[in-house]
């Protein structure tokens, strides 16, 4: 049976009072499959998100996090800082951060070790821009990453990261990779991964589609067989439209 992931990526969005709020309404829904649905939200909330989550299944997380694990780091959050607070998952090197707060590569391998040895399951985010796509070097420019952050990782470890495929192009634009189009990618991704270890860890690897998804186009992209769940942006931040979404990934489950 394929495995779902529904992750919900607030980024900076939400007063912790309409975070608690939100928690307590997905909680009431009771969903099928609630351990295959996180929502990952600003640091200031994930205290408050994770209490009011609590008997529900439903997983939460951070954003970001730094690979120290304390120091003279003003501004940053360390792994023993999210740990306290129980959260299950973590952002690493989405576009956004890696695009105005000069993430690279190396950094992120750092954070993804970090995690992984805490046993916080890291979403990897990896993605071309419009530019290295209609160049027709979109795969290459992933691979590349994918090469970079996976470096010195044992396949033991690499089959407890998420990899979440998001077209730069289509982030906050309205636009979205057709089904088949992040159909061919993920499976491009899970060739990558299969290359660099072997296909029983690629096809144990969860791949997100991290694009625009949405409740009118959820369906036809979870149901493209390397896809295994989405990470979502502004979808995510109403409760009805994330339902519909966390519901369109259990009737494939079925």
């Amino acid at each position: 049976m394929k495995k779902f992931l529904i992750a919900g990526n607030w980024k900076m969005n939400k007063l912790t009072s309409e975070a608690v709020a939100f928690g307590e309404d997905m909680k009431g829904r009771k969903f099928e499959n609630a351990k295959d649905v996180a929502i990952l939200a600003p640091f200031t909330q994930l205290a408050a998100l994770g209490a009011a989550l609590e008997g529900s299944g439903i997983g939460f997380g951070a954003q970001n996090v730094h690979f120290e694990q304390s120091g003279a780091y003003t501004g940053e959050i360390s792994v023993p800082m999210l740990k306290e607070i129980g959260v299950n998952y973590c952002i690493i090197g989405h576009s956004e951060r890696r695009e105005y707060f000069a993430e690279t590569d190396e950094t992120v391998n750092k954070k993804l070790k970090v995690l992984i040895d805490a046993d916080i399951t890291p979403i990897l985010c990896v993605g071309e821009s419009l530019e290295v796509r209609e160049g027709k070097e979109e795969q290459t420019f992933v691979a590349s990453q994918l090469y970079a952050d996976f470096e010195g990782i044992p396949a033991a470890q690499a089959k407890k990261i998420v990899i979440a495929y998001e077209p730069i192009w289509a982030i906050g634009t309205g636009k979205t990779a057709t089904p088949d189009q992040a159909e061919e990618m993920c499976a491009f991704i899970r060739g990558v991964v299969g290359g660099l270890y072997d296909n029983e860890t690629a096809d144990e690897v969860l791949i997100l589609y991290g694009g625009s998804m949405k409740a009118s186009n959820a369906a036809d992209l979870l149901a493209k067989p390397d896809i295994n769940g989405g990470l979502i942006g502004g979808a995510s931040l109403k409760a009805d439209d994330f339902a519909s979404i966390i519901n369109s990934a259990n009737e494939l489950s079925k």
